[in-house]
Parts: C-alpha cells; sequence; structure tokens
C-alpha cells in the first residue's frame, strides 16, 4: 500500500504538471501578462498536495498496519485506479471547456450531466474530433495508470514496534499536506489566485478540484456572506433600498424590497407581454451595437423601437438569464433560484404578478423544459403552461441537438398568439438554435465557411426574427402587445481581466404598442427590464423587484456575476469581489476594453457588498414574495397610453 500510494502521488504530480504546463504555453500570452508560469506551478503543486493528502489518507494510515496483506492492497489499488481516471478524464476534458467558457471545469460540468440526451447529442454531432482525440487520451493515460497501479504491489511487513510511529508520522504529514497552510484558514482557491485575469487564476488549480469544489459549493447552497463577508443587516437594507430609489417607510418590512411601481403608461386597457429571449446573442455580434455585422434584421427593427445600447446580462448562463429578466432577482454565487430548492414555489415572477391581474402566461421553448428545471420552476411560479418542443402545435420542419429550430419556435409563438381572444396574455419565447454545435436549416441564409460557426447561427437567429416581426407587425395581436428582444446571454464569456464586461454586453430591444423610437446609451441592466416592460404595458403594482423603471429612471449600474467574482459597474467604475480577497475596482473604458487599476471607494465598495448580500438574504429567509392579492391590483390601469 505504501508503493502504492508513492506511485499514485508521483503518476497525478506529473500528470498534473505536464497538464498545467500545456495549457500555460497554449494560453501564453495571457500567463505571460498575468505574471509567468511560477505561480502557476507552486500555487498547483500546493493544491494537488492537499487534494492528494485527502484521497491518500486511508491507505496511508492502515498501510503499516495491513499494507504486507493481498487483499488490502488489492482494494487500495483500484481505489487509485478509479481515482486516476477521474483525474485523467477532468484533465483531457479542460482544453474544450477553456475553449468554450474561458475557465476549468467547474458547476457547468456536473449541471450538464443532468441532461445527457441534449449534451451528446450536442458533443456527437458538434465534437467527433474533440471526442476521439478525448478518448484516445484517456485510454491510453487509462492504460499507464493501470500498469502502474498493480493489483499485487504488497508492502514488507513493518516491524510491529514501528508501526505507530509511522502511523502518527502519516497523520501529520497527511494533515499539513491537506491543509495546505499554517494560517487560520486552510488552503482554497483563492489562497493560489494572483492575476486580474479570472481564467488564468484558475490555470493552479486542477480540474478534478476544481469540479469538486464546485460540487461542494451547489449542495451546500453558498450565501454571498460565506463568499465575500458580511455587514449588518439594517446597512444592507438601507444601501439596497437607497440604490433602488424607494424612499419613505417600507411597505412590509418582512419582505424589505416591496414597493408600489405606478406605470407611466395610460392605456385603456392593459397590453400584451412577449419577451423573446435569443440563445447566447453577444452584442459583439450586432451591428447597431458596434459588433460584428451578422444582424441586419435586429438592426432595422433597432430604429424603430427602444434600444437599450449599454445592456448587460447578469451571468454567463441561461438559467440566469432568466431568473433576471422573468423574476428581476440580483445574481448570487449559488446556483439561480430556477434550480434552487427554496425558490421552486412562492417565488416573485412578473408571470405570478401578472396573473393576478388576469393574465394568462405561458413559456415557448423549442427544446425539452426540463432541462435546467425550467419547467419546474415556471409551473410552480406563475407561469399556467409550458409549450416545449413535443407540445408545439405547429410540426418542426428542423430538428437539432437543442431542439426545434428557431423559426419553428417562433411558427409556434405566432400560431399561439394568433389563438389568443380578448384575455391579456404574456409570453416568454426562448430560442435554441444559436447554440453549439450551431445547428440550423439548409437555405436560410448566406452562409459562411465553416458551415458549422456561431456566425453562421447568428445570421440565422438574426434572419428568424426578421422573418417572425415581419408576420408579427401584419397580425391583429401588433397593435395591443409589447415585445422585448433580449439575450440570456454572450455565446462565450472570456477575457484577461477579473470581470470581462465586454462579453456581459447584451442586445435589448423594446418594440411594439406605444413604445418610443430612441437610442438610449445609458447602462442597464437585465434586472431592469421587468419593471420597465410592466411600466410599458399599463400595469401599476406593487412587488419586489429591485431594478429601476427605464421610463423614469436611469440606474446607470450594472451587476454581474462572472463565477465566483462580482462586478458592479457604476458609471465607468468597476468594483470587484472576489472570494477571500480584497476588493479590487478599475476605471473602465469601452473602447478597447481598458481596466486601469484605481484606489477602493469605500462607498461603492459597501453599494457593491450589499448588492452581493442582499439575494443571497432574501433567498434563505424566503422573502422575495409575491405581494397579496389586494395590494397587486390597488391601482387600476386607465387613461390613454403616454410615452416615456
Amino acid at each position: 500500500m505504501r508503493r502504492l500510494s508513492w506511485r499514485f502521488a508521483a503518476a497525478v504530480l506529473a500528470l498534473l504538471t505536464v497538464s498545467r504546463l500545456a495549457l500555460s504555453l497554449w494560453l501564453w500570452s495571457r500567463v505571460q501578462s498575468a505574471g509567468g508560469l511560477w505561480p502557476i506551478l507552486f500555487g498547483g503543486w500546493r493544491i494537488d498536495l492537499s487534494l492528494l493528502a485527502l484521497i491518500c489518507a486511508v491507505p496511508a494510515l492502515l498501510s503499516p498496519w495491513l499494507g504486507h496483506r493481498r487483499w488490502p492492497t488489492c482494494l487500495t489499488a483500484w481505489w487509485y485506479r478509479v481515482w486516476w481516471l477521474l483525474f485523467v478524464l477532468l484533465e483531457v476534458s479542460t482544453p474544450q471547456f477553456i475553449t468554450e467558457y474561458d475557465t476549468r471545469p467547474n458547476r457547468l460540468y456536473v449541471e450538464y450531466l443532468n441532461s445527457p440526451h441534449e449534451v451528446s447529442a450536442m458533443l456527437w454531432h458538434g465534437y467527433k474530433g474533440v471526442l476521439l482525440v478525448g478518448v484516445i487520451g484517456l485510454a491510453l493515460l487509462g492504460w499507464i495508470g493501470f500498469r502502474l497501479l498493480r493489483t499485487r504491489m504488497v508492502d514488507a511487513p513493518m516491524k510491529l514496534t514501528w508501526r505507530p510511529l509511522a502511523t502518527i508520522v502519516s497523520a501529520i504529514v497527511l494533515f499539513l499536506a491537506a491543509r495546505g497552510t499554517l494560517d487560520h484558514r486552510p488552503l482554497n482557491a483563492s489562497v493560489v489566485a494572483f492575476s486580474d485575469d479570472s481564467m488564468v487564476n484558475t490555470l493552479p488549480l486542477n480540474s478534478l478540484y476544481s469540479v469538486a469544489n464546485a460540487i461542494r459549493g451547489m449542495s451546500s447552497e453558498r450565501s454571498a456572506a460565506a463568499v465575500y463577508g458580511s455587514m449588518p443587516e439594517p446597512d444592507m437594507q438601507r444601501i439596497v433600498r437607497d440604490a433602488a430609489g424607494l424612499e419613505g417607510p417600507m411597505l412590509d418590512p418582512k419582505s424589505p424590497s416591496m414597493h408600489h411601481q405606478q406605470a407611466s403608461a395610460r392605456t385603456a386597457k392593459p397590453l400584451n407581454l412577449v419577451i423573446i429571449m435569443e440563445e447566447s446573442l453577444g452584442a459583439q455580434f450586432i451591428g447597431t451595437l458596434g459588433g460584428d455585422k451578422l444582424s441586419p434584421q435586429f438592426d432595422t427593427l433597432a430604429a424603430q423601437g427602444w434600444l437599450l445600447a449599454r445592456t448587460y446580462a447578469t451571468g454567463t448562463r441561461s438559467v440566469r438569464g432568466l431568473e433576471a429578466v422573468n423574476t428581476g432577482f440580483l445574481p448570487t454565487p449559488a446556483e439561480a433560484v430556477l434550480k434552487l430548492p427554496r425558490s421552486q414555489h412562492g417565488f416573485f415572477t412578473i408571470a405570478g404578478l401578472l396573473g393576478q391581474f388576469g393574465y394568462h402566461s405561458r413559456f415557448i421553448y423549442g427544446g425539452e423544459a426540463h432541462f435546467d428545471n425550467m419547467r419546474s420552476f415556471f409551473l410552480g411560479n406563475g407561469f399556467d403552461e409550458v409549450i416545449d418542443q413535443p407540445k408545439f402545435e405547429v410540426k418542426p420542419t428542423f430538428v437539432g441537438s437543442w431542439g426545434a429550430s428557431d423559426e419553428d419556435m417562433f411558427n409556434e409563438l405566432h400560431q399561439r398568439l394568433m389563438q389568443d381572444g380578448d384575455k391579456p396574455n404574456f409570453t416568454l419565447a426562448f430560442s435554441v438554435s444559436n447554440h453549439t454545435p450551431w445547428e440550423y436549416p439548409a437555405g436560410r441564409i448566406q452562409a459562411s465557411a465553416p458551415a458549422a460557426s456561431v456566425q453562421n447561427t447568428v445570421r440565422y437567429a438574426d434572419w428568424s426574427i426578421g422573418q417572425f416581426f415581419a408576420r408579427a407587425k401584419k397580425s391583429p395581436y401588433w397593435d395591443h402587445t409589447v415585445f422585448l428582444i433580449v439575450a440570456d446571454h454572450d455565446a462565450r464569456v472570456f477575457g484577461a481581466s477579473l470581470v470581462p464586461v465586454t462579453h456581459f454586453h447584451i442586445p435589448a430591444l423594446i418594440l411594439g404598442a406605444g413604445v418610443p423610437v430612441r437610442r438610449d446609451e445609458h447602462i442597464v441592466s437585465q434586472l431592469d427590464l421587468a419593471p420597465t416592460l410592466l411600466s410599458l404595458i399599463g400595469i401599476s403594482s406593487t412587488h419586489p423587484m429591485l431594478g429601476a423603471d427605464l421610463t423614469v429612471r436611469d440606474p446607470d449600474r450594472a451587476i454581474m456575476q462572472y463565477g465566483d467574482d462580482y462586478g458592479y459597474l457604476k458609471g465607468d467604475q468597476l468594483l470587484v469581489l472576489q472570494p477571500g480577497q480584497p476588493a479590487k475596482q478599475f476605471h473602465y473604458e469601452v473602447a478597447g476594453e481598458k481596466f486601469t487599476p484605481v484606489t477602493t471607494d469605500p462607498m461603492l465598495h459597501r453599494v457593491a457588498l450589499a448588492h452581493a448580500l442582499w439575494p443571497s438574504w432574501a433567498y434563505f429567509n424566503q422573502r422575495y414574495v409575491l405581494p397579496a392579492a389586494q395590494d397587486a391590483v390597488a391601482a387600476k390601469p386607465a387613461g390613454m397610453t403616454a410615452s416615456p
């Protein structure tokens, strides 16, 4: 068992060191800018030894007593073989994961395991070459590990008098290695973080450590206070309310953010609402937002409605975008509320609020709505029906790895809107085509080479938007419906900064009945969209959302959760909170994506920290709820439509 433990530890250290060296050479320009190779290697060895100490603890402590026996040695060999395969699998997966997400495997790696059908189809259709290389690498390295860790490597018997001492020495060494430091806090990812590049900070980790750390965080519903530190609750509530412009006494002390919002648009009756969430459609692809000129249809529509030209997503996953736009809930370092247990019933959504005004709410999705727990969350929180691909009334013309194409989703949306009568309705429609492995029906666009690329799926998504709105404008529902087109997040979020702000920049366009034609250059968050839409459709209501009604107030701030880093952008100042480290502040220049470190403003730090802590507090205490029905409908919309 001693020989097995030493061989296993040496093999793992060699594997992980070679992997780090290869990743560092591949990403050398970023590694060099961040401070070079040594912090990655030294920090990596500390992390590796800590994880190895935990894995080897039981065999090492039992080795003096049982290492000379056959059956404990055989069990130990298989124990190490399983761990070796896990190390190899995660490291082999790492380069492609970094390509997609600009970070080591983390919670996303685990979450995708809950959707094997979609993920396996995506991998098979879009990554056959990568899969082949990965399987060959896994098989070859797995074979090497099995050869090294033979089941017959029985130790020579140790003298009985030496066994207690060997056990005590092993326990001390293992404890020190596992703890990784003599400081009051044990070794963790923040200790080996050394740069302002979030991705480079993950290189000292190994991918098994990163995934295990993510699983631990997922299982514990991490509180922001445990990640960023705490502040007195009264201060937190006051700061958050002040920033949201909530003056006067609280309407409900149990729900401090609950307030009344008076709609700026006055309508004879409430308008219908349609939110179209576009998968991965970052501003980098939108011509009118300064991106690649792949969006002629969107650019044309942008001149016909209210373009929020500096809108920022709250995160990098679809569930985070759905959370922000449909609930107005601030992001946290934990899961989005769509997937957390305490928010599956009784959690505030605009669908639940509009239901108190007689609205019928539906969710239309081209894939299968069990993905990311969308079906359960929406049906448990105000939506009357969930219509995913199996329930489409209009037969899809093209079905890819993730579901029906965008044009099929829009056909279904148009069909349902045409069927609606006089009853007010709210529809959330979510596209799927602009996602790896970049599948779309032929003959719709002028595709560039290679055909399977994000550029072409963006062109196709834009074509589908144009086709839908060409029909919508000629349809009876157009004159009494407000539409929002918004992305859930960018296609790929990466960059040599703690929070790559440019890749949180997304398109957001409001158009339809009574919507003003204007281009708005203020900083806007996804959090501000729901309150603004309520105002535009003529709904005066009481709700707990902290976003701004943009028809009356420009907050000029955005909130971004990037892994465990939390960004609060106010004007040209970006305050970044990191786990276990002091806050950092940067002067942010949009042109060239330039971050200049500046002295941290204590007040801005407190504002950012309060906003980071508040959603965890609200979630754990279940304070983000629908108002009582009589409060929600206290003010009835009346009069004529007014532009903001």
